[in-house]
C-alpha cells in the first residue's frame, strides 16, 4: 500500500470514528448546553471588539485630519475660522466616541480597552492641540471628559440604560483613562515641534520661544512620573525629549544667528539641523 493510500484510509477511519462519536452525543446534555452559551458569549464579545476597532479607526482618521487642519494656523490670516472648522470636526469625532459608549454599555471598559485605545489617544492629541492654539494652555483630563457626555432618546438603539432600550432620554458618558491622556499629550509634543518649524518659516520668531517654555513644562511633568508609569509612557518620554531638543535648538539658532539668516531660509536651516540631530541620536 502506498503512503497516499495509507493516509486516505487513516482519514476515512477518523471520519467514521467522529460520526460514531456524534451519534452517542446527547445534545440536551447540560455540558453541551453550557458550551453553547460559552460560544454565544465569545461570538458576541468578538463581534463587539471588531465594531470597536472600526470605530477607533474612524476616530483616528478624523483626528489626524483635524490635526493637519490645525497646522494651517501658522500660514492663514484668519485663525478663528480654522479653529471653528476644527471644532466642528472634533464634534463629529465626539459623536463617534458616543457610539463607543453605546457599544460598551455596562461592560467593563478595560475589557475592550485595547480595541479603541489608539483612536482615543489620537483624539486627545487633536483636542489638546486645538486647546493649546486657542488658549495657550494644556487641556486637563477633566475638561476632556466633560465634553464626552451624550444624550440618547428612546428612538436611539442603545443598551446603556438596562439591557434593553431606554424608556426615555438617557445620558451616556465616556471617560478617557489617565494613561490614554498621558500618551495623547506625549504625542502632542511632536505636533508642537512641527508648529515651531512652520512658524519660523512664516516669519514668526516669537512662537518658538513660547513653545519651548510650554514643552519644558510638559517634560518636567513627565519627569515626575519617571519609570513608575506604564511602559508606553516611558517610551514616549524619549520622543518628547527629542521634540524639546529640536525646539530648543531652533530657539538657540534664532537667538544667536537669527539676524544673519534671512527669514525665508530659517525653516530650511532648522529642518536640516533637526535631521542632523536625529542622525546623531540614532548613532548613539
Amino acid at each position: 500500500m502506498s503512503k497516499r493510500e495509507g493516509e486516505g484510509c487513516g482519514r476515512k477511519r477518523k471520519t467514521e470514528s467522529a460520526q460514531k462519536t456524534e451519534e452517542y452525543v446527547d445534545r440536551s446534555s447540560p455540558v453541551i448546553e453550557a458550551f453553547k452559551l460559552f460560544q454565544q458569549e465569545l461570538d458576541t464579545k468578538h463581534d463587539k471588539y471588531e465594531r470597536l476597532v472600526k470605530l477607533s479607526r474612524d476616530i483616528t482618521i478624523e483626528s489626524k485630519r483635524t490635526i493637519f487642519l490645525l497646522h494651517r494656523v501658522t500660514s492663514v490670516p484668519n485663525v478663528e475660522e480654522v479653529l471653528n472648522e476644527a471644532n466642528s470636526r472634533l464634534d463629529a469625532v465626539r459623536q463617534k466616541i458616543g457610539h463607543i459608549a453605546e457599544e460598551l454599555g455596562e461592560d467593563d471598559l478595560y475589557q475592550f480597552h485595547k480595541a479603541f485605545m489608539p483612536g482615543i489617544q489620537e483624539y486627545v492629541e487633536a483636542v489638546s492641540f486645538h486647546h493649546f492654539i486657542k488658549h495657550r494652555t494644556l487641556i486637563s483630563l477633566e475638561e476632556i471628559n466633560a465634553c464626552l457626555v451624550f444624550m440618547r432618546d428612546e428612538k436611539t438603539k442603545t443598551k446603556v440604560c438596562g439591557r434593553g432600550l431606554c424608556p426615555g432620554a438617557c445620558v451616556l458618558t465616556f471617560q478617557v483613562t489617565p494613561t490614554d491622556y498621558l500618551l495623547g499629550v506625549a504625542d502632542l509634543t511632536g505636533e508642537l515641534m512641527r508648529m515651531c518649524i512652520s512658524s519660523v518659516g512664516n516669519g514668526d520668531v516669537d512662537t518658538p520661544f513660547e513653545l519651548s517654555n510650554f514643552l519644558r513644562q510638559i517634560h518636567d511633568g513627565f519627569s515626575y512620573i519617571g519609570n513608575v508609569g506604564p511602559y508606553e509612557v516611558s517610551k514616549k518620554l524619549h520622543t518628547l525629549r527629542q521634540s524639546l531638543g529640536k525646539v530648543e535648538d531652533a530657539c538657540y539658532t534664532l537667538r544667536v544667528r537669527g539676524s544673519e539668516i534671512p527669514k525665508h531660509m530659517l525653516a530650511d536651516v532648522f529642518s536640516n539641523r533637526a535631521a542632523v540631530l536625529e542622525e546623531d541620536e540614532g548613532a548613539v
